[in-house]
């Protein structure tokens, strides 16, 4: 079995500014970050699709201990934000101090950016991840 759409491909179009998941042929579900398999359903005939990078914001958490090599960009919030098109994913939220960050969170309309973290010494080298701001 291959991928239909490889984390590095998914890094790539980060980069641009485009979120892409993966829709189940079967079930309709789209399932983002990349998987072999469908989340829902298990199915394997998965399609590309891009995604708004719209959603709300689910729960959050601040990190105040961040990972190795990451020490000096702590504390930063995080955020699990549901997609306009369904799957939820996590990501580094800006435009607001760590320190202020509070339940009037949930619920907040968000919009998708990117930033690109350094490799370190469990990973393949540079990739893009989901960043956040208002878009409110």
């Amino acid at each position: 079995m291959e991928y239909k759409l490889t984390f590095r491909e998914y890094s790539e179009s980060l980069k641009r500014d485009k979120l892409l998941g993966l829709k189940c042929s079967n079930c309709q579900t789209i399932t983002c970050p990349p998987k072999m398999t469908c989340q829902e359903c298990g199915g394997t005939d998965l399609e590309v699709t891009e995604l708004s990078g719209k959603g709300k914001i689910v729960t959050y958490t601040v990190i105040y201990v961040a990972p190795e090599g990451r020490e000096n960009e702590s504390p930063y919030a995080v955020v699990l934000v549901e997609l306009e098109e369904g799957p939820w994913i996590t990501g580094n939220l800006i435009d607001i101090d760590p320190a202020r960050v509070g339940m009037e969170l949930i619920g907040r309309q968000v919009k998708l950016g990117h930033k690109v973290f350094s490799g370190d010494k469990y990973s393949d080298g540079d990739a893009a991840r989901p960043l956040f701001s208002f878009a409110d």
